[in-house]
């Protein structure tokens, strides 16, 4: 009895060993299930997910929509007062400067101050005749038509005030590149003071804002008259050195002919009373002097010559590849008896490098001939504002042509040496721009 209860007390422990393994093994399935489909149930349930995600999407664009739309409306606030400031702002970038087309047609600066003086007592009269800022409707105030008047007087007595001052501002300080921020300038003082004086109805009279207008205009173009004079009158000076110049070497070449002449005349005293070794040696002399002689006649009448004739004269074809680049000549005149001397001054302290001659004609009618180059190759100007200067963009080809046309016996030179420029960039280690064409032309001379 005892042994059928101890077998069954150890079969019951047993059963309930696996037992309790078995209920322990499924709830830790059981939890890791639930934690799988807690982890998943979004991947579960797709349409659920899908909802939920197209509704989250929806929201995000219309808060990117309204981000736009802010953005847009925005950027055009931040447009106009970047203009705006533009309006004031002197440093104006290159792309935004469009070319300044005269208004006015005058002869010289004097004539510009004249019209400019014209304007402003035009101005004057406007203002006396109370039409330069007009009121367009009386008011009362404190129940009072004097006092409405007087407000109004005062206020168009600011208004005037301030406008001037707006534009002398602009006028003093217009340039080259702002002539049309200027004009702007002036136009939104004009919106803005009207602005202002809205609720007393004061207007600044369009007669009075166009002669402003005029004023800047001619002032500007004053400006750039006066300095087309400054210029031309540098030129004339120049030139007026050079007749200077030539007054001057007829004048050395005439004394260095009356030299050798005397030297001559006395060596040819000597001589007829000289004899033996002392004869040959005044021959020697004699013969030497004569040579001299000549050759201080011909200078001296080149230079009488020279002197004497206005428009004679040398035009040169220079280059400069260290400064200004290949294919780019300078076309100029010359009236000096030795041209070399022009053409070493411009290369001075102004330029890096000294300039290379390609060609130089001598000419009856030098002003004649630089004008028919200048015109010929006018599509080529490296300014194409200031026709003072002389620089073109031309290929050394089509130059030789044209001066072959004019004078086939022109040398022409085709290859700059460009000595200095070469030797500098050696020296420097710095890579020399290639010199088009060179081996091209010289091969055809």
């Amino acid at each position: 009895m005892n042994t059928d209860i101890t077998t069954w007390s150890i079969e019951a422990y047993l059963f309930l060993s696996i037992t309790l393994v078995l209920l322990i093994f499924l709830f830790t399935r059981m939890k890791k299930l639930f934690e799988y489909k807690k982890k998943y149930s979004p991947l579960i349930n797709k349409d659920d997910e899908l909802r939920k995600l197209t509704k989250a999407s929806a929201k995000e664009q219309t808060k990117i929509n309204k981000l736009k739309a802010s953005y847009s409306e925005k950027f055009k606030v931040y447009e106009l007062l970047k203009k705006e400031i533009e309006i004031f702002n002197d440093q104006i970038e290159l792309a935004d400067v469009s070319f300044y087309e005269p208004h006015f047609d005058f002869d010289s600066s004097e004539d510009f101050k004249q019209k400019i003086k014209e304007v402003r007592d035009h101005q004057k009269i406007l203002i006396a005749n109370n039409k330069a800022i007009k009121a367009l409707s009386a008011i009362e105030l404190g129940n009072s038509k004097a006092k409405g008047r007087q407000l109004l007087n005062k206020q168009i007595k600011l208004s005037l005030r301030a406008f001037n001052n707006e534009c002398d501002a602009a006028i003093a300080n217009i340039r080259w590149n702002n002539v049309v921020q200027m004009q702007k300038r002036i136009e939104k003082s004009r919106e803005a003071i009207d602005k202002l004086n809205e609720s007393l109805k004061i207007v600044i009279s369009d007669a009075y804002y166009e002669l402003k207008i005029k004023e800047l205009l001619l002032s500007h173009e004053y400006r750039e008259s006066k300095q087309a004079e400054k210029e031309k009158t540098l030129e004339l000076k120049r030139l007026q050195r050079e007749e200077k110049k030539l007054l001057k070497d007829a004048e050395n070449a005439d004394k260095e002919e009356s030299k050798y002449q005397k030297l001559l005349h006395h060596a040819q005293g000597q001589a007829e009373k000289a004899a033996g070794e002392k004869l040959e040696s005044l021959k020697t002399e004699i013969d030497q002097l004569s040579l001299s002689l000549a050759k201080a006649k011909d200078n001296s009448e080149r230079a009488l010559s020279m002197a004497q004739k206005t428009k004679a004269g040398h035009i040169y074809i220079i280059s400069n590849r260290g400064s200004f680049g290949e294919d780019v000549i300078k076309i100029g005149m010359t009236r000096r008896l030795d041209p070399n001397d022009r053409i070493k001054e411009l290369g001075d302290a102004s330029v890096p490098f000294t300039f290379d001659l390609h060609a130089l004609i001598y000419t009856e009618d030098a002003p004649a001939l630089e004008s028919q180059l200048h015109d010929t190759f006018d599509n080529h100007r490296v300014n194409l504002v200031n026709s003072r200067k002389e620089f073109f963009r031309v290929p050394l080809r089509e130059v030789h042509t044209e001066i072959k046309k004019i004078n086939e016996e022109v040398d022409f030179i085709f290859k700059a040496e460009a000595r200095e420029y070469v030797e500098s960039a050696a020296k420097g280690n710095l890579k020399i721009n290639s010199y088009s064409g060179v081996n091209r032309f010289s091969s055809d001379i």
